[in-house]
């Protein structure tokens, strides 16, 4: 059985049980969104640390927010560096779904948060089946994208993948770091590299 498939098996009851009951975001239907693209096509990894807490935000997919719902600040300042970078200009709301149909595993690693409690779920062992997916992408092309501490410490869980690593692009540190690190030209010159084709990063 696959690594991702035995860490459902063994921890998902015991966080659904912690769930039932309450009130939890994203909306249940999304709680898996990011996996709807299949591991074996993922081209490049973007992990995230927990969903938005504001409630009609989450939509299952790191840093990406439901359609029609403007971007929160460090969404903004990706696209600030995506338009930097890329000369991509920003559009009008947080929705990244377009980069997920282009390969793009935009993963949480803890899935669900309280309504207006960031974090709130990081003790319900989300991070063991996360941490399977970032595993189970080890030996294929790809790129991992890893802003700020708690992202890159899931470089130890991809020891063969190239990996570009920043400060989060959050107002307290993007400006340490994150600015001018071009993190979408250098991922496609990776996949470039490894024989892949490159993500065209328009939204």
């Amino acid at each position: 059985m696959p690594v991702l498939e035995l860490a459902l098996e063994r921890y998902l009851p015991g966080i659904e049980e912690a769930l039932a009951g309450q009130e939890f975001l994203p909306a249940p239907p999304y709680v898996f969104a990011a996996f709807s693209l299949p591991l074996p096509q993922v081209k490049v990894l973007i992990v995230g640390q927990d969903p938005y807490p504001t409630p009609g935000h989450a939509m299952g997919k790191a840093f990406s927010t439901a359609p029609g719902v403007p971007a929160p600040r460090s969404l903004r300042n990706i696209y600030a560096e995506l338009e930097a970078d890329l000369g991509i200009a920003p559009k009008a709301d947080g929705d990244l779904s377009a980069w997920q149909e282009q390969g793009v595993l935009m993963l949480n690693r803890v899935l669900t948060v309280a309504p207006g409690d960031a974090g709130s779920h990081r003790n319900l062992g989300w991070q063991h089946i996360t941490e399977a997916a970032i595993k189970a992408l080890n030996k294929q092309p790809m790129v991992a994208i890893l802003w700020g501490k708690d992202a890159q410490a899931c470089g130890a869980f991809l020891p063969d993948v190239p990996r570009i690593e920043s400060p989060h692009p959050s107002p307290l540190s993007a400006r340490r770091g994150f600015f001018g690190s071009r993190p979408f030209s250098r991922t496609n010159a990776y996949l470039s590299d490894q024989g892949a084709r490159s993500v065209d990063w328009h939204l």
